[in-house]
This record gives C-alpha cells, structure tokens and sequence, in this order.
C-alpha cells in the first residue's frame, strides 16, 4: 500500500475539484469536434459521387434522404413550432443551402487541399465578425490562436501543393464566408434560442431542399436527383448515405446545439481542424502521404486549437 506524505494529502484536499462550467464545456466542444472529423471525411465523400453535372442532384438526394425521418420522428415537436422560430430556422436553412451550393460546386472546381485550405479561413472570419457585431476587439491570445492553426493549415497541406486561386477557390471562400454567417446567425437570431434542436434542423434542412429542388427544376442545371439516383453504385449509395446521415443530419444538429452552449467563436475554431481530419482520411482511405511539413502542421493544428479553446472560453 502506497503511503501518501501528509503535506501532499493535504494539497490533494485542497486543490479544488473542476469547475462545473469547464466540465460542461467539454462535453460541448467533443461532439461539434466529431463533426469536423466527419466533415473532414466528406471530401473525399463528395468527389466519389459528385461531378459538375450533378451537383444539384447530389445535394437535393443528400437533403431528402434524411428529411423524412426526422419529419416522422419529431412530427409532434416540429408543430410546438412558433411563427417567429420557424420563420428564423427557415432563413437559417437558406443560408445552408447556400454554403452547400458553394463548397460543392466548389470542390468539384478546385482541389482538395485548396478547400480544406480556404475553408479553415472560418476560424479567423467568426472572431473578428463577432467581434464586429458585439463592437469588442478579439483577444490578442484568441488571434495568435487562429493563426497558429491557419499556419498548420498550410504546413498541412503543401504536400499537393498550392495552386493559384480559380474558380472553385473564390467559391471555397465564398463558403467560408457563409459558415460564419450560419454560426452568427444561430447565435443572434432570439426566436431560435430556446425553441428545439431537431425541429430547428428539420426545418433548416427542409428550406435546403427547397433551394435545391427549385433549382434541380431549372432547365440547364445539371441531371436530375433521379437520373443521377438511377447512375449509383453501391459504393455511390454508401457515400450518399454518409453524407446525408453523418455530414449533414449529425453535423449540423450538434452545432446547433453546441454553439448555444458555447460561443461561435470556439465551435468555428473547433471546426477548424477539419482540414487535419480531411488529412487523415485522405492518407487512411486515398493513400496520400505526409511529410515533415505536413506533420508539423498536424502539431501546429491542434496546438493552436487547445489555445484557442482556452482563449475562447
């Protein structure tokens, strides 16, 4: 048996046990950090089943596939729905739609080191358009924070290279823009504060599919949801089915969830690693290989992460 010295024992006894606040911060930062490890996930999802010419299809399929179930699931719930909240989820779903618009047509247009590279620009975005908003300069500790992560970002990622910005780039920003204003939105929008997560993602996902049904029924947008349904392999269905259920239905009821319990701010930081678990997939599962640099940016991801965490809070 171990014999603790008493002046230790006591130290024991007096060191103060965690803060409740730090505990429940925790159990929000894990799951909005699982997301970014799905949506890290989603890249290579993505380019597996999408082309420019079915886009839009990909995505009303990718919507509808789980809409259903959470109508049928949540029926009760979703009509306790007031005006006010649904008039707030349905503007947040058309600025969904709108970042799904914009990072898959982007995806398909530029590289994948490109998105993960010009997405991650969220983290840095969120901060300073709260800052904005609230008329509050960011902390000094929050932004060396950012920047120690954008740095790993780009460490990361030089291993494909860095071309120069196109197309698909200028709509990866785009995207990025979008998020933050997705992430402000959840926050700043009262009617949304106290009313239900799953119904607030029902009908978030509901005005998406909205979006991109109407514009599946234009002429000249690409292949039809059904068309393209018709062209799927298993391997097709099997990606749709992760990106319908993990990347859209899990990922954006938990930060709904999480960035009222929290501040955009450190959910968008935390979401900022998904660009290392974007890495990961891609040397798991497409066979890519990591360098000294790429490794010193994984160091530097979650190094400026942890900061920020504790800056953020």
């Amino acid at each position: 048996m171990t014999v603790t010295p008493p002046d230790l024992a006591a130290a024991e006894v007096r060191a103060p046990a965690p803060a409740p606040a730090a505990r429940r911060a925790w159990l929000a930062d894990l799951p909005v950090l699982a997301v970014a490890v799905v949506w890290g996930g989603s890249y290579l999802a993505a380019k597996g089943i999408t082309t420019a010419h079915t886009v839009i299809a990909v995505l009303v399929l990718r919507f509808a596939l789980v809409l259903p179930v959470l109508v049928a699931t949540g029926g009760r719930r979703l009509r306790a729905l007031t005006r006010a909240q649904l008039r707030g989820a349905a503007v947040l779903g058309f600025v969904l739609g709108g970042i799904f618009l914009l990072e898959t047509y982007g995806v398909v247009h530029t590289s994948a080191t490109n998105a993960g590279l010009i997405i991650s620009l969220t983290m840095i975005f969120t901060p300073l358009a709260e800052s904005a908003v609230r008329r509050r300069a960011p902390s000094a500790a929050f932004l060396g924070a950012a920047a120690v992560s954008v740095a790993g970002v780009v460490l990361l990622t030089q291993g494909a290279g860095f071309a120069a910005p196109g197309l698909g780039d200028l709509l990866i920003l785009g995207a990025a823009l979008a998020r933050t204003l997705h992430v402000l939105l959840m926050a700043r929008i009262k009617a949304v504060q106290d009313a239900d997560s799953l119904s607030l993602t029902t009908v978030q996902l509901g005005a998406a599919v909205l979006v991109f049904a109407l514009l599946a029924a234009l002429p000249g947008t690409g292949a039809t949801p059904w068309a393209a349904a018709a062209d799927f392999g298993p391997a097709q269905w099997a990606g749709l089915v992760f990106l319908s259920v993990f990347c859209t239905l899990f990922a954006f009821y938990v930060q709904m969830w999480a960035v009222r319990r929290t501040s955009p701010s450190r959910v968008s930081l935390l979401l900022g690693t998904e660009p290392l678990w974007a890495a990961a997939a891609g040397i798991a599962i497409g066979g890519e290989h990591l360098g000294a640099a790429g490794l010193a940016g994984v160091v530097l991801v979650l190094a400026g992460t942890a900061w920020g965490r504790r800056a953020a809070a």
